[in-house]
């Protein structure tokens, strides 16, 4: 298993560990959804569940947990009346009121639920919060990928220019990465998230409450931009340790922090932000999934292309000598990102009506007969 110089498999695959480790994770969701997870969609509901018929009797015959073979779903009820009729409904199977999950309704007069087609779901605030939550994907992917390669990316050699003959000069005109080997790598896995975490719990659910949504989401794009357009200097901050040696010493670090700091609180209100907004704008709740579903498929194609785009153009960077020209492509989509935003509108899930169909609107009752 081991040898003198440590376990052989992990010398000889350096990387498997981790990778390992991921898999076994994403494995372990996957079963988790598979085995225990059910459907509360009326529409997608199966008579039989396989899978969760394998859950139920791994909770029975491992877990020792008896659960019943069918679960309850009721709603939530709208107002204090509501919840009192509730509580004093009987609750015994053998009531009249008792109706087994997915049971459908008996009431003869009850019309089918409409559906809205999908060539009217393309309503203006739609298309322009699907185009801003595409362009966010887009960097913040761009991002991820682009940081670590950034971090061990080789600092400038003045003995062993790249390019040759290459010196610094001026405000753009400079290169080199900071050389950090995988433990400091890992140090600022770390710091990026301490500092996610922190700003998830204590400041998020305060300011975006405060704020609204729409807001939160709008205010805090702007901060993306100048992130990444301050990343790149951090190859300019002294360093204790000469190049080509990592970069090193407290200044780094604060500078590191500074820059991790600002690109984190922006990403900790907008990316829930744009999930919130990427719901409340659907045009009607019968294609709450299919809205859904489109954005999960822009975001999925911009944050492949992101990190492909953004990763080329920094080694076109590298060969002219100028680090920073991936950051500042980004940053310029980031803007762009910004400046769409500041048209959207947050929505109510609900914005067309079909026919014979009501909704409440700030007290009254608007109907489409």
């Amino acid at each position: 298993m081991g040898g003198k110089g440590g376990v052989r498999w992990m010398q000889r695959w350096p990387y498997a560990l981790p990778n390992l480790m991921s898999a076994l994770f994403l494995l372990w969701s996957g079963l988790s959804v598979i085995l225990f997870l059910e459907e509360t969609s009326e529409s997608f509901k199966v008579k039989s569940d396989s899978g969760l018929r394998i859950g139920r009797w791994v909770h029975r015959h491992i877990f020792r947990q008896n659960r019943a073979d069918q679960a309850g779903y009721t709603a939530v009820p709208a107002d204090e009346w509501a919840a009192t009729a509730t509580l004093e409904l009987p609750t015994t199977p053998t009531s009249a009121n008792f109706e087994p999950y997915g049971a459908a309704s008996h009431d003869a007069n009850k019309s089918p639920r409409q559906k809205l087609p999908f060539r009217r779901i393309w309503t203006r605030n739609l298309v322009i919060t699907l185009f801003a939550h595409g362009l966010l994907a887009m960097h913040v992917g761009g991002f991820n990928s682009l940081w670590f390669i950034y971090l061990s990316t080789p600092r400038f050699d003045p003995a062993h220019p790249h390019p040759p003959s290459f010196k610094p000069h001026g405000l753009i005109r400079f290169t080199g990465g900071l050389a950090l080997p995988p433990p400091r790598i890992g140090l600022a896995l770390a710091v990026l998230g301490f500092i996610g975490i922190t700003l998830q719990l204590f400041l998020y659910p305060k300011l975006s409450h405060r704020l609204g949504t729409a807001r939160s989401y709008r205010v805090f794009l702007a901060l993306f931009p100048i992130s990444y357009a301050l990343a790149p200097f951090l190859s300019r901050v002294p360093s204790w340790a000469k190049s080509p040696a990592g970069a090193s010493g407290p200044w780094v670090w604060m500078a590191m922090t500074v820059v991790l700091f600002v690109q984190v609180l922006a990403r900790t209100f907008a990316l829930p932000c744009t999930t919130i907004l990427i719901n409340n704008v659907s045009p009607h709740p019968s294609v709450l999934g299919t809205v859904h579903g489109i954005g999960q498929s822009a975001s999925s194609l911009t944050r492949t292309l992101g990190p492909i785009l953004f990763s080329w153009v920094f080694g076109q960077g590298l060969d002219i000598g100028i680090v920073g020209m991936a950051w500042w492509t980004m940053s310029a989509v980031a803007v762009v990102g910004w400046v769409v935003a500041q048209g959207v509108r947050e929505g109510d899930g609900h914005e067309i009506l079909l026919e014979n169909e009501v909704k409440k609107v700030d007290g009254t009752v608007r109907r489409l007969d």
